[in-house]
């Protein structure tokens, strides 16, 4: 954390169940912002609640797994599948999905939402802002 960054308060660690999300507002000097904090693989990940594509509020969207396509050796199909270890969050705007781990966009990694320093301590999760 840097000098010039707050650590908020922003729920019991119990808020976000694994797999789960919480999405919260947090006033700051300059406004508020909309976060959206998520737990996978028993880590916790915050994230800007605002899409890359056009400003939607990405974290507020369906958590899925990520579906991929199963390729023979000749790269045909065989169908997609659920992949239980990737999970995404779908902007409900535009259906642009983004990993909840690395917040890219799995067709364009060079759209990301913003990411936030998350810790957990004492049953409470906090965010640096």
């Amino acid at each position: 954390m840097t000098t010039t960054e707050r650590l908020v308060d922003v729920g019991a660690s119990q808020d976000v169940p694994e797999r789960g999300r919480l999405v919260v507002e947090i006033s700051t000097d300059a406004g508020s912002v909309t976060l959206g904090i998520f737990r996978f693989g028993g880590r916790l990940h915050a994230w800007e609640n605002r899409c890359a594509h056009q400003g939607g509020p990405a974290c507020q969207g369906r958590i899925v797994s990520r579906v991929s396509e199963r390729l023979d050796d000749e790269q045909r199909s065989l169908g997609l599948r659920f992949d239980e270890d990737t999970m995404h969050v779908v902007c409900p705007w535009h259906g642009f999905e983004y990993d909840v781990v690395t917040g890219r966009h799995p067709g364009r990694p060079d759209l990301a939402l913003r990411s936030l320093p998350v810790s957990e301590d004492g049953g409470r999760i906090r965010v640096a802002l």
